[in-house]
């Protein structure tokens, strides 16, 4: 099966197939699901940051917007207020590659310049007619992700025929308008949208069906961390005391063909991907016994 060629970041080469990658989740927002206000100023969204990259977390994404069911949007110069200050700091400080969660072009365009080195759009390249040839003229990978509607309406918007080829429709079709823009294919990841225009039995129809997606020889991320699906499994409303529910996820994610996992808990995570990929890959990074 044809795949995307390993892609190299800032000295990094991600080799897809031979481990699961972490992305961990920086929220510099009042108002995220999960952690809105924690990190929203620099001195706690640095400490945040560092903890991560030591905890193994293979990039770190910060996002200026939350994207929660029901949030309202912020202007452009709202969120470069809250992303640019940030990115500044932690570009001095953090070695891992950076990714910036926004549906603006004029974002990406300051993130990227600012030293981020991936965007991470949730609308998958549909929300800003300028986005897609934006990243192609700045030469960074973006992640495509599918939703419907916007994070105000998209839960009343779960209404599929075949959840997972309109999934995959959708990502076929951005992925050949990002191609069209001139964006590299070997630079686009691709997100089927855990909690995104979905309820709670497609969200676990997705694990299931993931292989599916691998048609688009595109590297796949998934985003499981602390999401409400879980915590309806465990009956938890708390978010924060949804990691042994995200472990679980993260690992039917690993075992269905994700390459990347989009997480809050990274320490924990990082213990869960070493043994999943020792088991399902066959990973060569757990050391021979001599």
């Amino acid at each position: 099966m044809s795949r995307s060629s390993n892609l190299i970041i800032r000295d990094r080469t991600f080799e897809w197939g031979q481990r699961t990658y972490l992305m961990g989740v920086l929220n510099v927002t009042p108002d995220s699901f999960s952690d809105g206000g924690e990190f929203n100023a620099i001195a706690p969204a640095l400490a945040q940051a560092q903890a991560m990259q030591a905890a193994g977390a293979d990039i770190i994404d910060i996002g200026g917007q939350s994207t929660r069911p029901g949030a309202e949007p912020i202007s452009p110069a709202e969120e470069l207020d809250r992303v640019l200050p940030v990115l500044h700091v932690l570009r001095k400080e953090i070695s891992v590659p950076i990714s910036v969660d926004t549906t603006r072009a004029e974002v990406a365009t300051a993130a990227v310049t600012a030293g981020a080195d991936i965007i991470n759009d949730i609308s998958g390249g549909t929300f800003d007619p300028e986005m897609l040839s934006s990243v192609a003229k700045l030469n960074v990978p973006i992640i495509l992700m599918h939703i419907r509607g916007t994070p105000q309406n998209m839960q009343q918007m779960t209404n599929y025929q075949d959840l997972l080829e309109e999934i995959s429709n959708f990502l076929f079709k951005q992925i050949a308008a990002a191609t069209a823009a001139g964006i590299n294919q070997d630079k686009i990841i691709i997100d089927p949208g855990i909690g995104f225009a979905k309820n709670y039995e497609q969200n676990i129809e997705i694990f299931r069906r993931l292989p599916e997606l691998r048609k688009l020889n595109c590297p796949i991320l998934v985003g499981p961390s602390r999401k409400s699906f879980i915590g309806r499994i465990l009956n938890q409303p708390d978010p924060k005391a949804r990691v042994w529910g995200t472990a679980a996820a993260c690992c039917a994610a690993i075992f269905t063909g994700a390459d990347i996992l989009r997480i809050h808990d990274v320490k924990e995570m990082r213990d869960v991907c070493l043994v999943a990929d020792a088991i399902f890959r066959k990973s060569s990074s757990v050391l021979p016994v001599d």
